[in-house]
């Protein structure tokens, strides 16, 4: 599992039952990281790709060695399709933006929002985490509009599939969305940052419910306390980024796994 540890400045690599993780990127190493908001793993080079956001640039990391990819970006979220596009969220100009892998010397193409601040279908505020699908359909966590957006390839304008009926704790609502990831069944996972839970949403359904989480900010083990990133692994568990407790808390989530 690699994390964007963000007040300390590093990515840290921690393995399966590890008592400890290592530091691969940032901490005291001449590499410096500065508040880094995610990282993902480029399964073609198995390079790793960080958005060292408080240095606004997007990085790579191959055989130990640094490369930029991006300058001058406010980025937050990290993406990669199928076909080796990598997807990046802006949070100061509400855009996500798309850029052929190796292909760097350009603009990039705007994949959602890019229409300035707002909270039309067609816009963005403050965007987050990422998620791309199997057919290059884009879900933005839109944090400031507490809601998720979906906008399908070449799309002008997206559509809410999760929130967006205002900041609130009902389960028609989120909170300053974080992390999300979308399983084959379409079904939505999102870190509901401000109500301290991991929420489900099935597809077209107007409320989520509750599946990590959901009894108050705190450091219990059926607490959270500030979710941002979301994973899943192959045998079902979902893994939540509890960036409030510092730690990363692992939950059984059968359903995922469901055809």
């Amino acid at each position: 599992m690699l994390i964007a540890d963000y007040f300390n400045h590093r990515i840290v690599e921690w393995k399966y039952d590890a008592k400890e993780g290592q530091i691969i990127a940032g901490g005291n190493r001449m590499d410096q990281l500065k508040c880094p908001t995610d990282v993902i793993v480029d399964q073609q080079d198995h390079s790793i790709i960080i958005a060292d956001s408080g240095n606004r640039r997007v990085i790579q990391l191959l055989n130990q060695k640094q490369q930029i990819l991006l300058h001058n970006i406010d980025c937050h979220g990290l993406a990669m399709d199928q076909i080796g596009f990598l997807y990046v969220s802006d949070y100061k100009k509400n855009e996500v933006k798309r850029w052929k892998m190796g292909e760097y010397n350009n603009e990039g193409i705007i994949v959602a929002g890019g229409n300035g601040q707002g909270d039309q279908l067609n816009q963005l505020n403050y965007p987050t985490f990422i998620f791309i699908d199997e057919e290059q359909s884009v879900y933005v966590s839109d944090r400031s509009n507490h809601r998720v957006m979906k906008w399908e390839k070449d799309a002008k304008e997206g559509r809410v599939v999760a929130g967006g009926n205002g900041e609130g704790g009902n389960l028609s609502q989120l909170f300053k969305p974080q992390g999300i990831i979308v399983d084959h069944l379409s079904q939505i996972y999102v870190a509901d940052w401000g109500n301290n839970r991991v929420m489900r949403w099935c597809k077209e359904k107007r409320t989520g419910e509750i599946i990590v989480g959901g009894f108050g900010r705190g450091n219990e083990t059926n607490q959270l306390n500030g979710p941002m990133g979301l994973c899943f692994d192959g045998e079902g568990n979902i893994y939540v980024a509890d960036s409030g407790n510092h730690r990363i808390e692992k939950s059984f989530w059968f359903s995922f796994l469901q055809d």
